[in-house]
């Protein structure tokens, strides 16, 4: 059975072409202003990429922040749920996954899930973007660095610099009178990171954190954060090979089940 995957995100767009266990493409773009046009771009070269044709597909589901705009698929399902069915279809080698922590473009979620890997319990900080990836690329800006270049940047961090905002408005504010103070960059990337961390774990104490934690979402893709984040938890966060595209995934994984 071969199904489809779209995560609309308020950042970006994901799609995936599963075929059993297989994945057969994968495709990510900018969301931008017209985001059901970006999942209809965002399909047709995930098709292209496995060299299948738009009828092939025998279920599609989509999900995310515009799930609901994607009126040329069969169903949409939560964020929290195609992370669930995303993580589980791909497993750790350490053991089965009792946590995600999940870092979209808008919020930040903790989901704990049981020994079936069903969704358990859940908390979302969904009230202010700090610490999702709309507040690391506002920080990129004021940084004058590319959103890829922050991880890197943190690595070289040699002195703690705390960040106490935590409001992206006046976390950016409080950049700028940092740089004004010629602190370095890589010191303030890593009190942002630190900051982020923070609030994560304060979040999932709410929970628990319950290993194996597996932390999925474009912010996995920056090491020197993910870094930071396993010494503030305290324990190896598990990190798919695709961590963007976990939401995508489960969404057809979803589409396989139908449910």
């Amino acid at each position: 059975m071969i199904t489809a995957g779209i995560d609309i995100g308020s950042v970006a767009t994901k799609a995936v072409i599963l075929s059993g266990h297989f994945i057969l493409a994968t495709e990510v773009m900018p969301s931008g202003s017209q985001p059901k046009l970006t999942a209809e771009r965002a399909l047709a070269k995930s098709l292209q990429t496995a060299k299948m044709e738009r009828n092939q597909l025998e279920y599609l589901v989509s999900t995310g922040y515009g799930r609901r705009v994607v009126d040329f698929g069969d169903k949409n399902i939560t964020e929290i749920s195609a992370c669930a069915q995303g993580i589980r279809f791909l497993k750790a080698p350490m053991g089965q996954i009792m946590t995600v922590i999940d870092l979209g473009g808008q919020d930040i979620k903790v989901i704990s899930l049981d020994e079936r890997g069903e969704v358990r319990d859940f908390v979302m900080n969904d009230k202010c973007a700090a610490g999702t990836g709309r507040f690391m690329e506002v920080i990129a800006r004021a940084l004058e660095l590319r959103l890829e270049e922050l991880g890197t940047y943190s690595k070289l961090s040699k002195k703690r610099i705390d960040i106490n905002a935590t409001c992206t408005v006046f976390a950016e504010s409080e950049v700028v009178s940092l740089l004004a103070q010629d602190v370095g960059k890589e010191d303030i990337i890593a009190g942002i990171h630190r900051s982020i961390a923070e609030r994560i774990a304060t979040m999932g104490k709410k929970i628990g954190l319950k290993e194996v934690v597996a932390f999925t979402g474009g912010g996995a893709k920056n090491k020197g954060f993910c870094q930071i984040l396993e010494e503030e938890l305290g324990l190896t966060l598990h990190i798919p090979k695709i961590p963007q595209f976990v939401n995508a995934l489960g969404a057809a994984v979803a589409a396989k089940a139908k449910k």
